[in-house]
C-alpha cells in the first residue's frame, strides 16, 4: 500500500477511471464479436451494419482516451479487412 498522500489519491482515482472505463471496453468487445459473426455468417447488408456500429464504437472510446488511438485504429483495419476478404471471396463464386 502507498504511503505517500498523492500516491494513495492516484490509486482512488485510478480505481474509479478503471470501474468506468471497464464496461466500455467489455461492450467494444461484444460489438466487434458481433461484427466478425455477421461477417462469418456471409449477409453483406448486416455485416456492413455491423462493423459500422463497431467502428463508430471504437473511434468513440479512442476519443474519449478509453483505449489509444493506434488500438482502435488496428481494430478497424482488422474489421475492415476481414469484411472485404469475405465479400472478395463471395464475389468470385
Amino acid at each position: 500500500m502507498a504511503n505517500v498522500k498523492s500516491a494513495i489519491k492516484s490509486i482512488r482515482q485510478d480505481f474509479r477511471k478503471t470501474a468506468r472505463n471497464r464496461p466500455v471496453r467489455s461492450s467494444l468487445k461484444t460489438y466487434v464479436k458481433n461484427a466478425v459473426a455477421r461477417i462469418s455468417l456471409g449477409d453483406a447488408e448486416t455485416s456492413q451494419e455491423a462493423v459500422r456500429i463497431a467502428i463508430s464504437k471504437l473511434d468513440k472510446a479512442s476519443q474519449k482516451g478509453i483505449i489509444h488511438k493506434n488500438q482502435a485504429a488496428r481494430r478497424k483495419s482488422r474489421l475492415a479487412k476481414k469484411l472485404n476478404k469475405q465479400f472478395a471471396v463471395a464475389g468470385q463464386e
